[in-house]
């Protein structure tokens, strides 16, 4: 049996090969067996996700997404639902996407946004007519939209350029002379975000329309992003929202307060307490803000509460204090007597009510479904003014359908996936709940057997570690999950120490030990709780992860040689060049490390899996994308170039125009999971179980 590694360890010098990427899709499918996932599959899998439901109560509008095999992208459509589960229709539906439905205050308008005729606009359908008018004429995305109580106008959140003079003065080009293309001057301290690539100076502001058409209007000003959701007041004369317009707004990270501008451009600052305050949600009387809270302590992981403040910003008052969980997506209810959140507990995500009295319950329970790639908690809800809640209901084999629950009773309203997913043999996910070696501290996990699961017999088993690492697992649908399992793998995650879903104390278990032998000891004891079950190949271990996932993951194979072979996807190596490379520096070194690089150097090495690289011995690919900017390739450089140096098996892959979400596209995620696959497969004994378990 392989054990830890505490020396340098012995060189396993095994010439590395390339691993096919063309034609994924096509050679993973060949001879597969059609009952079980597979990768072409992807394309037929849809979910719901945004639900909005209608003033009433009636009517449920939900934004339905789709993977577009022709043009190998996402697409979002909008369709009805009633909430007794008929007449289930589409409301805007096609190649192009529809997005962001909100309902009307009196319920007979829809405004979306769309890019139907180009570039993304706001549109407004009446539904009694079917007739849409294009409100807006913007040169950006807007976002955030929001009705004002009336019905008369639409606020929304869009990024407004701001043009850089030039402080070097060059000479006048000659017409027709072909010159290179002029310098870029940064001087911004957050000038690059993943996915967006080099950010163009620009902030982001509030504007207002009429809501049938017109000249939208700029509310707020200044060098300062103003970020939605917006919530106007009762009166529809003014718009609250949460922002940091602090002089050292750029380097300060967990601050904001909530403020005011009124329809003429006046604003006014309602809190000015230390950290977040956000998400403000104003009562229906228009004399109550509830908000979201959470305190700045330089700490890596927080719990946010729920706050309600007179509309002033005096008495405010948090009414979640003793539920030691986050809490998001906040909703009054009709009378402003309570106040609806979203939180998580233990993997799993729920709707939460509380009376101003303090007095909470749990509304919904089972919300899911919209995250399909890995099983990351999610789910998002709406709530009528009668008090009934649409969310997103999530199931371990299927992704988010519609649901609606109204006093004790819920319905699902839609089935997306049965034709898709209907006659397919899916994984069984399996609750584990186990003691880690290190303290003996209760970790949760979950382990996904294959289709026609024998537990007479051996099977190969994946740890997969999730990524934040301040995120959390639970038992929802995973297309990734479910692939690795068709292949006849046991598949087995867990919500290690610094997990969310826990509580505080749980999440700072990692401050400053993100990754370490703790985390480590975790997952280890996790996978020996596997074994422990008996139908697992102790010879046949494999390891994966992305992002804070992948860091655990190079991490973990410095500390010991048990797994035949690890991908490392989208990783940290090298925390002392990852901080000064990636484009949330600013918020890493205040909140995960004790000083900055320079200061604390020992730390930052202790963290990184370069300084384990010298007794790694098991196979490792590394999987990147090349446009990554929140954890650069040249990250995965350093560790490639670092096993070739020892004649350690490894491969890296390179992911052309990708950012850190690798699989954003259908084809994307297909690569990666076969990649994943192709690479467990060559250091496989063989392609199948083995026989009866011994005695």
């Amino acid at each position: 049996m392989r054990g830890l590694i505490f020396g340098a360890g012995c060189a396993l010098c095994v010439a590395a090969t390339s691993v096919a990427a063309d034609s994924a899709a096509d050679s993973a499918d060949e001879g597969a067996n059609e009952q079980f996932l597979q990768s072409a599959d992807i394309f037929n899998i849809e979910y719901a996700s945004d639900v909005q439901i209608s003033p009433n109560g009636g009517t449920v509008a939900y934004a339905r997404r789709t993977n577009d095999i022709m043009v190998d992208k996402a697409r979002s459509n909008i369709w009805l639902v009633n909430a007794n589960g008929e007449d289930h229709r589409p409301l805007l539906s096609g190649r192009a996407d529809y997005s962001f439905p909100r309902w009307s205050p009196d319920g007979d308008r829809i405004a979306y946004i769309s890019s139907v005729e180009g570039s993304p606009q706001l549109y407004v359908k009446w539904l009694s007519s079917g007739d849409t008018a294009l409100i807006t004429n913007l040169t950006e995305a807007p976002s955030d939209l929001a009705w004002s109580p009336d019905g008369r106008s639409i606020a929304f959140v869009m990024d407004e350029m701001v043009k850089k003079e030039p402080f070097a003065k060059l000479p006048k080009k000659p017409e027709g002379a072909d010159w290179a293309e002029p310098f870029n001057t940064i001087e911004e301290m957050r000038y690059r975000f993943d996915g967006e690539g080099f950010l163009k100076p620009a902030y982001t502001h509030i504007f207002v329309v009429p809501a049938d058409g017109g000249a939208a209007r700029r509310l707020t000003s200044g060098d300062f992003n103003h970020e939605g959701p917006l919530s106007w007041s009762s009166d529809s004369k003014s718009i609250v929202f949460s922002a940091n317009r602090n002089e050292n707004w750029e380097r300060e990270t967990v601050e904001s307060d909530v403020f005011r501008i009124d329809l003429d451009g006046t604003l006014h600052q309602i809190t000015s307490k230390g950290g977040a305050e956000s998400e403000p949600v104003v009562s229906p009387s228009g004399r109550q803000i509830a908000y979201v809270g959470a305190e700045n302590k330089g700490l890596a992981f927080r719990i946010s509460q729920l706050y309600v403040m007179n509309a002033d910003g005096s008495g405010a008052r948090s009414l979640t204090e003793g539920l030691d969980r986050s809490v998001e997506s906040l909703s009054w209810d009709a009378g402003g007597r309570g106040v609806y959140y979203i939180y998580d507990d233990r993997g799993a995500r729920k709707v939460g009510y509380v009376r101003l009295n303090g007095q909470r319950r749990i509304v919904a329970e089972g919300l899911g479904g919209i995250v399909t790639t890995r099983p990351y908690v999610s789910g998002a809800y709406s709530v009528a003014r009668n008090g009934a809640v649409a969310f997103t209901k999530g199931a371990s084999d299927r992704p988010a359908d519609v649901a609606i629950t109204s006093g004790s009773r819920t319905r699902q309203l839609t089935s997306l996936n049965e034709d898709a997913l209907g006659a397919k043999k899916l994984g069984d996910v399996h609750e584990v709940i186990y003691r880690s070696s290190l303290d003996d501290v209760e970790i949760q996990g979950w382990y996904v057997t294959p289709p026609d699961f024998d537990p007479a017999k051996k099977y190969p088993l994946i740890l997969e570690i999730h990524g934040g690492p301040h995120a959390a697992y639970g038992p929802g649908f995973s297309l990734e999950i479910q692939r690795f399992a068709a292949e006849g793998y046991v598949v087995f995650y867990d919500n290690h120490r610094g997990s969310s879903s826990y509580g505080e104390a749980f999440g700072l278990l990692l401050q400053h030990k993100y990754p370490s032998r703790d985390d480590f000891a975790d997952h280890m004891s996790g996978v020996d709780a596997m074994i422990a079950k008996g139908f697992v190949d102790e010879d046949q271990l494999y390891v994966t992860g992305g992002s804070a996932g992948g860091v655990s993951t190079a991490y973990l194979v410095g500390l010991t040689d048990r797994f035949r072979a690890a991908v490392a996807a989208k990783p940290i190596i090298n925390w002392t060049s990852k901080v000064l490379t990636g484009d949330i520096y600013v918020y890493q070194i205040e909140h995960q490390f004790p000083g900055k690089p320079w200061e604390e150097f020992q730390h930052y090495w202790d963290r990184s899996p370069i300084s384990l690289v010298g007794n790694v011995t098991t196979p490792t690919m590394l999987l990147t994308g090349e446009e990554d900017f929140r954890t650069p390739i040249s990250e995965s450089e350093q560790f490639y170039q670092a096993l070739k140096l020892r004649g350690i098996d490894t491969a890296m892959v390179r992911v052309p125009g990708s950012g850190h979400g690798i699989a954003g596209r259908p084809s994307r995620l297909i690569g990666k999971i076969e990649h994943i696959l192709g690479w467990f497969e060559r250091y496989k004994d063989d392609g199948e179980p083995s026989g009866e378990k011994e005695n």
